[in-house]
């Protein structure tokens, strides 16, 4: 059987006017939030940042109620073991963390690389 042109034609403008149609229609498939990119934290979880001179910075967790603490820099992460002297050294090798009441300081080895450190206030971050 033999469709007339005409309903062949007018059958396929009416599937083309239909589906050019869907390609305008916003669906919501994600249910949980906008969709839109949100910028994420890249601050390690309960640690507190130091910022230093010369625009250096490194995140700092306590572990052990202070007997101990998680050094995270840039390039590296350590565990620094307290000397004992009232949690105010740290050291591994010659990785040595001095924490003071205003004022840090980390040095590794006989060359100090990061000095006047104090921790970030949440309204400079």
């Amino acid at each position: 059987m033999k469709i007339p042109t005409t309903v062949a034609t007018t059958a396929l403008l009416v599937a083309t006017t239909l589906l050019a149609g869907c390609g305008d229609m916003k669906m919501k498939v994600w249910p949980f939030g906008d969709g839109s990119p949100r910028e994420r934290s890249r601050d390690p979880v309960n640690a507190t940042e130091y910022q230093c001179a010369a625009g250096k910075r490194f995140y700092l967790r306590m572990l052990d109620g202070g007997a101990a603490a998680w050094l995270i820099l840039p390039e590296r992460e350590v565990r620094l073991e307290g000397s004992g002297s009232g949690g105010t050294r740290y050291a591994k090798g010659g990785l040595v963390l001095d924490l003071g009441a205003d004022k840090a300081s980390l040095a590794d080895g006989a060359t100090t690389t990061y000095t006047d450190c104090q921790p970030a206030t949440p309204a400079a971050r």
